[in-house]
């Protein structure tokens, strides 16, 4: 048998029942699943084990002679059922001669430079990728030199929430749902200090407004 490829980049899903291969793309981790093979000599050996469990006797030495057979046999059969994934999935990836990494052709193989795209990066998406990152860093710019307060007054004490219905203020003087004024100072009729918005109790001597 030739020598397999794909020593590093694979997992063994085989069981009893069958094998099966998975192939990862050692650039974007990408996985490639080859058909599942059944394992006849297993199917055999299970067969023979059921009716051994049934029967006894004759059945369970043939058993036993299968599940000896399969011992023998089983590291071939495996390498045969790997071969024959490896032929079913190698087109699919290419092996970079540069750094050596199986790569999927399909999204890392840059097939200009006859290399993998971690390599030789594929032009044209390094440019659209350029350009977008530039983008973004001209909309951060722009967007730090537009005033966004404009008239606001932030000397001014606001409450984001109005003291009345609880609504959201949106920075404006007067809540937009009831009308109460946010930014009016309330003067206190025991001592006459001021407070913003419509606090219940004086900030200054603790007494309750209204009272």
């Amino acid at each position: 048998m030739a020598k397999i490829p794909f020593t590093n980049n694979y997992q063994d899903l085989s069981s009893q029942r069958g094998f099966q291969f998975k192939f990862m793309c050692e650039k974007c981790g990408n996985g490639y699943m080859s058909t599942f093979e059944a394992n006849k000599l297993g199917a055999a050996s299970a067969a023979a084990n059921v009716a051994a469990s049934l029967l006894g006797g004759i059945f369970g030495r043939a058993a036993q002679t299968t599940d000896q057979l399969q011992s023998m046999v089983a590291g071939s059969q495996h390498d045969s059922a790997l071969d024959a994934a490896v032929r079913e999935i190698s087109p699919i990836f290419k092996q970079c001669t540069r750094c050596g990494n199986w790569v999927c052709e399909p999204v890392c193989w840059n097939r200009k430079a006859g290399l993998c795209e971690g390599c030789a990066p594929d032009l044209d998406e390094e440019i659209a990728s350029a350009q977008a990152q530039a983008a973004r860093e001209q909309a951060q710019t722009k967007a730090r030199s537009v005033d966004y307060l404009g008239q606001r007054d932030l000397a001014q004490v606001s409450s984001a929430i109005c003291p009345q219905c609880g609504a959201k203020t949106q920075g404006g003087k007067f809540c937009p749902e009831c009308g109460t004024s946010i930014a009016a100072k309330r003067a206190c009729q025991h001592c006459g200090a001021q407070a913003d918005g419509s606090p219940k109790f004086c900030p200054e001597c603790g007494k309750p407004y209204g009272q």
